[in-house]
């Protein structure tokens, strides 16, 4: 196993309300869930690859409930990667190299039956993790908008976290709301739904915690 680790921050939207039920192992309210993310990873390697400043995306699409599989996907990777470091970021995003079920990329692969093939291309990502906000916009694939929660009241923004001491993807993440459109070969709508902030920290074995 080549070992592999990064740092960074990822914006996620799926189709659950505020909370997103499959936080707290249950059903999507929605019945499926469709989500996009994207990771700006800060620091990084895969064995001797540097994969510093790079940044990766991806759209999945399930017709229930994530553990009952049969899911679709398509992955988005920088195109300022090189050949190496291309298939370094593959290779984690399609959980090779890492414990079974230790992060989300194992966990999402597992449920995953068609791959459409990958897409080198420019990723324009900025996320404000403690603020809450965030976009991630790939021409021709994908358009999400990340906000705080709003007071529906008085419109302040409203700061909620979620906790995971054992989870498979972050320590701790703010919770916001965020809309996605995307084109292409995987298609998905989302308006005003669940919005996930996160810092990571990330290695073959999971969740890296201080």
């Amino acid at each position: 196993m080549t070992p592999w680790e990064f740092t960074g921050k990822s914006l996620v939207n799926c189709t659950c309300t505020y909370g997103c039920n499959c936080q707290f192992n249950g059903l999507p309210d929605k019945g499926h869930c469709h989500a996009v993310a994207g990771i700006a990873i800060e620091k990084g390697h895969y064995g001797g690859t540097r994969l510093d400043g790079l940044r990766i995306a991806a759209i999945f699409k399930w017709p229930g409930p994530i553990h009952e599989g049969n899911g679709e996907a398509i992955a988005f990777v920088d195109q300022g990667a090189d050949p190496q470091q291309r298939e370094a970021l593959l290779k984690i995003m399609t959980g090779q190299d890492t414990d079974p079920f230790a992060t989300m990329f194992s966990v999402y692969a597992s449920t995953v039956t068609k791959m459409n093939d990958p897409v080198f291309t420019t990723i324009d990502f900025e996320v404000d993790v403690d603020g809450r906000v965030g976009r991630l916009h790939i021409e021709d694939y994908v358009e999400t908008v990340g906000e705080p929660i709003r007071n529906p009241v008085t419109g302040s923004p409203s700061r909620a976290q979620i906790v995971q001491p054992e989870g498979f993807e972050y320590a701790v993440a703010e919770i916001g709301s965020a809309s996605s459109t995307t084109k292409g070969p995987v298609s998905v709508a989302m308006q005003n739904t669940y919005g996930q902030f996160a810092n990571l920290h990330l290695n073959n074995h999971g969740i890296v915690r201080s």
